[in-house]
């Protein structure tokens, strides 16, 4: 197998979960049911200039709620599949709408219930702190945390990858 940096120039689709990943996995209940949760905005940067550069993204989580959904859409991400509790059926649906091959998706995922499609997907990432189950499987394991930048570490190496990261429309959002 190449090695998963000569890969990334063959990628153009990414999907992440969502709770420790994109979040720092920590979650605040309100009273009236919905929960809060962290992100980061230098992952909202990279997540905003993937999409504007090309590079396909889409969201499988477990989770669900109005924050989520808000927070998705304003980075623009339309393939978006929330309180999923069978993730390798969303993601071979997700190939099959698309036209995709598992080998030309990376997953991004941090614990048990994205095991399936990281075993699946062309390149299994996560995050510093992911299970270490999702660690034995993975092709790149991020130097940050959920919610503290894996987000853009990975984009930030695919946009590499394809020339496309720090030109002139970098500089805007």
């Amino acid at each position: 197998m190449k090695n998963y940096r000569e890969k990334l120039k063959d990628i153009h689709t990414i999907i992440f979960d969502y709770d420790g990943v994109m979040t720092d996995g920590y979650v605040m209940v309100l009273p009236d049911g919905e929960a809060l949760r962290r992100t980061n905005v230098k992952d909202g940067y990279a997540l905003q200039l993937a999409i504007k550069k090309g590079i396909r993204l889409a969201v499988i989580s477990g989770g669900r709620g109005k924050n989520m959904e808000k927070r998705l859409e304003m980075v623009k991400i339309e393939d978006v599949y929330l309180g999923v509790d069978n993730k390798i059926k969303v993601f071979r649906a997700f190939l099959e709408k698309h036209k995709l091959k598992a080998k030309d998706v990376i997953y991004v995922g941090d614990d048990i219930p994205d095991y399936e499609v990281m075993k699946e997907a062309g390149l299994a990432m996560c995050p510093e702190d992911a299970a270490e189950e999702i660690k034995s499987i993975c092709h790149y394991i991020s130097h940050a945390k959920g919610g503290q930048g894996v987000v853009r570490d990975v984009i930030e190496q695919v946009l590499k990858a394809h020339g496309l990261w720090m030109n002139e429309d970098a500089y805007h959002w």
